[in-house]
């Protein structure tokens, strides 16, 4: 499993709003971004999870699909109500 940091995941982040994305927020994090959701046309659906590493660190796990999983649309379709 990779890790990327804070920074890397904020870059990419950054580049789904500039090219029209949306970004959902599931679950706040602790150190770093918690759960979040990033789709939009013509982009991938790509969910970033939080790692606990120890006390002090936290890295974060990136992972790219080309259709939203049902799991993780679901989870978008509540963040909206």
């Amino acid at each position: 499993m990779q890790l990327y940091s804070l920074s890397a995941c904020e870059n990419l982040i950054n580049k789904y709003v500039e090219r029209g994305g949306e970004v959902y927020t599931i679950e706040e994090g602790c150190l770093g971004l918690g759960l979040m959701i990033l789709t939009g046309q013509d982009l991938k659906t790509t969910i970033i999870q939080e790692v606990y590493l120890n006390e002090w660190s936290s890295g974060h796990k990136v992972r790219m699909y080309n259709k939203c999983p049902k799991k993780y649309q679901e989870m978008i379709d509540n963040a909206r109500l």
